[in-house]
């Protein structure tokens, strides 16, 4: 997740202050990513530092407001145009611990499983709650949307790739596994 480029695209519809830019970001990634105010103002600095924003004069409340620079249109226009790739996500920590609780002595792995996909469904049935919840009241911008859909994929993903780890471990087909086709078959 790039602060840096959400608050640059914040920062394209217009001039916003710290605290204004922390709030709008949680509200359109539907708060599942909170924002810590020191991690607004450091990114800001570094921003300024290199001169994609610009503080401007203090409003009435003493609160510098930011605008984006023309280079910060450039970096922002730069960063909607290049895909994501694989390479620049970090580390998935589940696929981690599961390669290394197969590799540790005295680790029961099922149980690792059993117990992140328990985790995993609540956390998928707390997000589709949230969906429901801001699609029944019409709270819910078209981006918390997105946000929601795609972290009720990834956790759909994840139940997925749980079973297919645990079907590898006792021997048996993972559940999506293609069925090999006799001669008789074909």
């Amino acid at each position: 997740m790039s602060i840096r480029h959400g608050l640059l695209a914040l920062l394209a519809r217009g001039p916003r202050y710290g605290y204004q830019l922390r709030v709008e970001f949680e509200s359109s990634t539907g708060a599942t990513w909170p924002l810590n105010i020191g991690q607004v103002y450091t990114t800001l600095s570094r921003l300024e530092r290199d001169g994609l924003v610009a503080p401007g004069e203090q409003d009435e409340q003493g609160r510098v407001v930011y605008s984006i620079t023309e280079a910060g249109r450039a970096e922002l226009e730069r960063w909607f145009e290049t895909p994501v790739v694989h390479a620049d996500r970090p580390r998935d920590e589940l696929v981690v611990k599961l390669a290394m609780a197969v590799t540790a002595p005295g680790v029961d792995v099922r149980a690792v499983i059993r117990r992140q996909r328990t985790a995993t469904m609540r956390r998928m049935q707390q997000l589709i709650t949230a969906k429901r919840t801001g699609a029944r009241t019409g709270e819910q911008s078209t981006a918390q949307r997105l946000v929601l859909d795609s972290l009720i994929f990834q956790a759909e993903a994840e139940q997925r790739w749980l079973d297919h780890c645990e079907a590898l471990l006792t021997g048996s087909p993972p559940p999506d596994a293609p069925r090999e086709t006799s001669q008789e078959e074909r």
